[in-house]
């Protein structure tokens, strides 16, 4: 299978780290290989997060600048911040809610006009796919499903190899069992929003 290659960016908190391995687990439950890498900014909330899921043939862990076929940005900033990774032919899923990183809460940067920076991003990738995954996960009943409402967006957008079923078999496995029922609302709602454009 052709390497699909996914950047995932957030800041700390936001369930990057679980999102990656409920994508990396789906992928080996279909027969897919993948490869993994992780970069941790801060080890605290509000620090930088990215993890790198290559889908399919090769060798690589890492995603060279201009090379990710997927950007999945659970803050928008940070989607702008790794825009240097995409190229004419990548897809971004971006969370339209903002956590801004510690920096801009300190007062050492300031936040970026994200409508702006995502309508110049919109003209340079094949597809852009905006989600207020905070009020997707609110409404499923807990904020901190944001992360799965996110990889129901990434599933709603076509481009993967891996059906919602096995997604769900895999959240039902690997999220705590007391978040498993909103999880799932989330990533339902994730996948529907992307679909939908809603």
């Amino acid at each position: 299978m052709k390497t699909i290659r996914i950047m995932i960016v957030a800041v700390g908190g936001q369930g990057n780290i679980l999102a990656a391995r409920v994508l990396g687990e789906t992928a080996v439950a279909a027969g897919i290989d993948v490869r993994m890498s992780e970069f941790h900014g801060m080890a605290q909330r509000g620090g930088v997060v990215e993890s790198m899921v290559l889908l399919g043939d090769g060798r690589g862990y890492c995603i060279a600048d201009g090379k990710a076929d997927v950007l999945l940005g659970f803050e928008p900033s940070e989607t702008i911040r790794a825009a240097g990774k995409c190229g004419p032919h990548t897809v971004v899923v971006t969370n339209t809610a903002p956590q801004p990183p510690f920096t801009v809460a300190m007062g050492q940067a300031q936040y970026p006009d994200i409508p702006g920076a995502l309508e110049m991003l919109a003209g340079r990738v094949r597809k852009l796919f905006t989600v207020d995954a905070l009020r997707l996960a609110e409404e499923a009943g807990a904020p901190v499903a944001m992360n799965m409402a996110m990889l129901g967006a990434l599933v709603g957008t076509g481009v993967l190899p891996m059906a919602p079923d096995l997604f769900c078999r895999t959240i039902e496995e690997t999220t705590k069992q007391r978040f498993v029922d909103m999880n799932l609302a989330a990533f339902r709602a994730g996948i529907n929003a992307a679909a939908t454009g809603n």
